[in-house]
């Protein structure tokens, strides 16, 4: 055994081993552990933002939902994601603590990745071979079972995270801490910003086995590897991580505390009781100083009363933020679907309509150091209070307009395109490919065409009205035609009155 591990250079071992320890412990003043959380960050949300960047189209042209569907579904999805936080949080602070939590409910964010994978492939079902699936109830139904788990996995573990991560770091390292939540949060815009622009482009690929078609499979199954990825590098960082047990659930202690505040308020309604500066403080006789505990729960019992009274305060500036988020969040629907009727060309560059959500992550981070370095100074040097809340009103107004803008874009967009005909109406086209000029009899009204001509756009009418429409031309009988069917768009082909094709045309209308 080497001297220096033995007898009289046991100090030397000692300091070696503490060296040692102390490098692996700490890289640059931080934890070693924070850079596999950030990691594992970069690749959750680059899974999760890839995944619902081609959602919605996925919804449309796959399943083949039309729009109203497709937008009912994935804004539901979307909030699952964002109610499931609650059920990490209770999850991790009162049973499992943050590491398992994050652990187990990965894996099972990491399971409905894939089965949103398998659920894209359109040869699954495909027993026949003609690049349709036999039965979309198979994929229907993997794909709501995958969103389902993924909506449970990226919603349980969002609360964790970040404070998992807080709790790498010791006291006197606060100026640390503040760097590593600057750190995650770029983490986040980076895994956001590079998902909505690589997976839109694979989606527009072709793949298939027996038929190629937009190759979903490798648009879903790329997130799907990178939150396994995201996995098993938070896994290989366990044995450096800080790991705090659950110290249960403060939203328990908030309730009783609200509870017990709102029934002894209510109980000592009579004018006699004196009133209280607050509401809250009616739950000082349960959380007061003269309570029968040692002075360390005195004084998480005074914390928490002063606490719950900041966040009721906090609340009011909530109220408008579900309006702001519903606006939001109709960048990966509404927005997405507006995006397909319009040209994405920009010279040589086309952006795809999923890539519209790009934008977002690309101005937070352009904007973000150039509104705190410059702007905001600017208007403090003007001698402007520029505070928080006024931030926040001019943003909500911003963001009103921008939907406005696209209101007014919707409204040029619906003059571009064509007038589809309801369930109970027939539009008919008609094309005189013949030698001979033609005359069609519509119900009131009769139209001439000559030889090689055709209606300048297609013509409505109620089915039923339309029994039948007549051709003829120069000496001939009148022929009926009645193969129209009802909500559909119709060409009329005709070479002779009594030669004719009638060629119907999928639309929304007969789909839904």
């Amino acid at each position: 055994m080497p001297l220096a591990l033995t007898g009289e250079y046991g100090p030397v071992r000692s300091l070696f081993q503490t060296q040692t320890v102390s490098l692996c412990q700490s890289c640059f003043g931080y934890p070693v552990s924070i850079f596999f959380i950030v990691i594992n960050e970069f690749c959750e949300r680059f899974s999760y933002y890839g995944m619902r960047a081609i959602l919605i189209l996925y919804f449309q042209s796959f399943l083949r939902w039309n729009d109203n569907l497709s937008t009912a579904i994935y804004h539901t999805f979307v909030a699952l994601c964002y109610l499931t936080p609650i059920l990490g949080a209770l999850i991790a602070d009162s049973w499992l603590g943050k590491f398992k939590t994050i652990v187990s409910l990965s894996i099972v964010y990491t399971i409905g990745q894939v089965v949103v994978a398998v659920s894209s492939i359109n040869d699954l079902m495909d027993f026949n071979h003609d690049g349709n699936p036999d039965n979309i109830s198979v994929h229907v139904a993997l794909s709501m079972v995958g969103l389902a788990l993924i909506a449970l996995g990226t919603g349980g573990i969002k609360p964790c995270v970040s404070a998992f991560g807080g709790d790498q770091f010791e006291k006197g390292q606060e100026k640390q801490r503040n760097r590593f939540f600057s750190i995650f949060y770029l983490a986040i815009n980076a895994g956001s910003l590079l998902s909505t622009i690589i997976t839109p482009m694979l989606r527009v690929q072709e793949c298939g086995i027996h038929s190629k078609k937009a190759c979903y499979p490798l648009a879903f199954g790329v997130p799907a590897a990178l939150m396994a990825v995201s996995l098993i590098v938070f896994v290989i960082g366990s044995g450096m991580y800080k790991k705090v047990q659950p110290q249960g659930n403060v939203m328990a202690k908030v309730a009783r505390c609200v509870g017990f505040a709102i029934k002894n308020r209510v109980r000592h309604r009579s004018k006699k009781f004196p009133k209280r500066e607050h509401w809250l403080d009616w739950a000082n006789e349960k959380y007061d100083v003269m309570s029968d505990l040692s002075p360390r729960s005195l004084q998480l019992q005074e914390q928490l009363i002063s606490q719950i009274k900041m966040v009721t305060r906090v609340m009011f500036l909530y109220i408008p933020l579900p309006m702001f988020w519903a606006l939001f969040d109709q960048q990966g629907s509404r927005w997405t679907l507006q995006a397909t009727t319009m040209n994405g060309k920009i010279g040589i560059i086309e952006i795809q309509p999923d890539q519209m959500q790009t934008v977002n992550a690309i101005l937070i981070i352009i904007l973000v150091p150039i509104m705190d370095a410059v702007v905001y100074p600017l208007i403090a040097k003007c001698g402007f209070n520029f505070t928080s809340l006024k931030k926040m009103t001019v943003g909500m107004f911003l963001a009103s307009m921008a939907f406005v803008a696209a209101a007014i874009v919707q409204v040029e967009i619906e003059k571009t395109l064509p007038v589809f005909p309801k369930g109970n109406e027939v539009q008919i086209k008609v094309l005189n490919i013949g030698n001979d000029s033609m005359n069609i009899y519509f119900p009131g009204t009769t139209v001439t065409l000559d030889q090689m001509s055709q209606t300048s756009e297609f013509m409505t009418f109620s089915a039923d009205k339309l029994t039948s429409i007549n051709i003829s031309s120069t000496g001939s009988l009148l022929t009926p035609v009645t193969d129209f069917e009802q909500g559909h768009r119709h060409t009329l082909l005709v070479w002779a009155p009594n030669n004719y094709q009638v060629v119907s045309s999928w639309t929304p209308a007969a789909d839904s």
